[in-house]
């Protein structure tokens, strides 16, 4: 079997995965924004999060037994639909199992387990205006351009 055909098998994260799950937060960070991401905060911030499923769920993507990738759910309370929206972030696929199908195994995945989930009315990420390649992974996938740009004010870090 080629590598590309491979089986790829999604699991919750634990404990034990959180140095993997903040390298490739910093590795991430790094690809897509040029930021290099402090480790001890990323270290405690996955570890709060494995901690506490109310704040996140990490999911890992393994080919052959080996980790290949992670998503990070999130979720917002939207009024206007009295429902949970479940947002994708902290995507990350290890650069030897790019293009063979592990984001969109993760993201198909996640969709199940929303549509099986009482509440939840629907799937949101953002995604860098210049990443073309990834806008259309997620096309592919069903998602659509929301209209919506982001804006922040940083209180910390």
């Amino acid at each position: 079997m080629s590598p590309s055909q491979m089986p790829i098998q999604i699991r919750e994260a634990t404990l034990s995965d959180a140095p993997l799950l903040s390298q490739w937060a910093q590795a991430m960070a790094w690809e897509t924004e040029h930021k290099t991401l402090g480790p001890d905060t990323v270290d405690e911030g996955i570890r709060l999060a494995l901690h506490d499923p109310d704040r996140a769920r990490y999911y890992i993507a393994e080919v052959d037994g080996h980790a290949a990738g992670t998503l990070m759910l999130t979720t917002e309370w939207s009024d206007w639909r009295c429902g949970d929206w479940w947002w994708i972030q902290s995507v990350y696929v290890a650069p030897a199992f790019r293009r063979r199908g592990v984001f969109s195994a993760l993201f198909r995945h996640v969709e199940q387990l929303a549509k099986a989930t009482d509440g939840v009315c629907g799937l949101r990420l953002y995604v860098e205006r210049d990443n073309a390649n990834a806008q259309r992974t997620y096309e592919q996938l069903g998602m659509g351009d929301a209209g919506y740009r982001m804006y922040e004010l940083p209180l910390k870090g």
